[in-house]
């Protein structure tokens, strides 16, 4: 069984003590493939680093992230697109709107992503979004902006929201949060998409699946997000797992190493 980590944040200081032991064991249950977004221009370096050291497991992203607002400017945008030209990373991201809280300033935000997603438009590359409390504001932008495609990380809207971004080439991804027995409206619409709607993530070290409360996530802990999946939809791990790691390769343009290479 291969797996497919689409959203985990492994470049964190979290991670400083044992990372190299957790990779070892995502190799060993499957998981061989991680998407590590970036959220602020200080850690892209740090980011870039790692990734070029796992670089067959470790995919980098390229972003800024809309709660980091306050501390983006104008220049970053710049050095982004410059950036994504001179390293070509799977996607940029993560970027999106949080409208949870009043704050950070929500013009800002919309700023910001608006000229993201006109970046990945530019590059032609597929977006990872963070979006809370803006699905139609954020649905508004992708469509004037014609953006080739992406993932909603940790999917929190409406079954027509939903829709909505399916319509629009975009996966929904979902992670420890669907674990929990008490999450009844994020499991009941998981039982009501397409297995082709969904993507696998962790968000690690954010967001543990249910059993891990107050831990430490781990991308790692992916099997047991699969595993709820499966029961919810009534559909093997197996193909599940296959399913995600076929839409994530397709997604971020990554090869199948199971189909020969092309000539």
């Amino acid at each position: 069984m291969e797996l497919f980590d689409s959203h985990c944040h492994l470049d964190l200081p979290a991670f400083d003590p044992d990372r190299d032991a957790i990779l070892a064991h995502c190799r060993r249950i499957g998981l061989n493939n991680i998407v590590i977004p970036g959220v602020t221009r200080e850690r892209w370096g740090r980011l870039l680093t790692l990734c070029a050291q796992h670089r067959t497991m470790l995919h980098p992203a390229l972003g800024l992230h809309p709660l980091f607002v306050e501390q983006h400017n104008e220049s970053q945008l710049t050095e982004l697109a410059e950036q994504i030209r001179r390293h070509r990373p799977v996607a940029v991201g993560e970027i999106g709107l949080d409208y949870y809280v009043d704050q950070p300033d929500r013009k800002r935000q919309l700023h910001y992503f608006e000229a993201q997603l006109e970046i990945a438009t530019d590059a032609g590359l597929p977006v990872i979004l963070h979006i809370r409390k803006a699905h139609d504001i954020a649905l508004s932008c992708l469509r004037r902006k014609n953006v080739p495609g992406g993932v909603v990380h940790a999917f929190n809207g409406s079954l027509q929201q939903a829709e909505q971004y399916l319509a629009l080439g975009f996966r929904l991804g979902f992670g420890g949060t669907v674990t929990h027995s008490g999450a009844h409206r994020l499991r009941r619409l998981v039982r009501q998409l397409p297995l082709h709607a969904l993507l696998l993530e962790t968000d690690a070290p954010d967001m543990p699946p249910a059993g891990h409360h107050g831990e430490r996530n781990r991308p790692d802990y992916l099997p047991e997000i699969l595993q709820s999946i499966a029961e919810l939809c009534d559909e093997e791990p197996l193909r599940i797992a296959r399913q995600t790691t076929l839409a994530a390769r397709k997604l971020f343009a990554l090869p199948d190493p199971l189909l020969p290479a092309p000539t």
